[in-house]
């Protein structure tokens, strides 16, 4: 695993670790995941993997938010080559 440091001004960082409290890490890592996704740049396998879910939940947790399922053909390839390496 990799790590993002996101640096922001003291004021702002009170503000959000205020509303969210230890949240606000896993809210950045959704928010992130939530905008890779809406702009194209992420798979709904990515998304699941990057925030630890399953595909199923990944779809619902982007669902919650009101964004519909983008699954293309490569999306189902590269799952089910993912799929296959764990079975094998």
């Amino acid at each position: 695993m990799s790590s993002l440091t996101i640096v922001l001004p003291n004021k702002i960082y009170q503000h959000l670790h205020s509303e969210l409290g230890e949240n606000l890490e896993r809210k950045a890592q959704e928010a992130l995941a939530v905008e890779g996704y809406r702009s194209g740049i992420l798979s709904l396998g990515e998304v699941a993997e990057m925030l630890d879910l399953s595909v199923n939940d990944a779809d619902g947790f982007l669902k919650e938010r009101g964004i519909e399922s983008l699954i293309t053909s490569d999306d189902i390839k590269n799952d089910t080559e993912k799929l296959l390496k764990l079975i094998s």
